[in-house]
């Protein structure tokens, strides 16, 4: 089942890659209108969602449903850590105790 229970992290990583992805192209001039919706970066960014729903749905064949919203707290962490990253934005103390509380209720559920 720890297994399962990576794959459901690793989709909920997936899934804040495709949200910096959107906010990066959010933040870009386009072209017209069509573009702002039609451009690599959307298109790329959806198609990563689609890939991370089906990871859940594969995860969730083993792992019960009552694990899923402990788990899926792990996208926080993911969309703190990068939007540090790509947009530079500083980790405060809150944050870092937010990420910590996170990361210690995972462990404690899931073990």
């Amino acid at each position: 089942m720890i297994l399962y229970v990576i794959f459901l992290l690793i989709s909920n990583f997936i899934g804040a890659v495709s949200q910096v992805l959107l906010k990066k192209s959010a933040m870009e001039n386009h072209k017209n209108f069509v573009y702002e919706y039609l451009n690599f970066k959307v298109i790329f960014a959806y198609s990563l969602f689609f890939i991370a729903v089906f990871i859940d749905l594969y995860a969730l064949t083993v792992v019960p449903v009552s694990y899923v919203p402990i788990i899926e707290a792990s996208s926080y962490i993911f969309t703190i850590i990068l939007s540090r990253i790509f947009f530079k934005d500083k980790i405060n103390i809150k944050q870092a105790i937010a990420i910590l509380l996170i990361i210690a209720g995972i462990a404690i559920y899931v073990i």
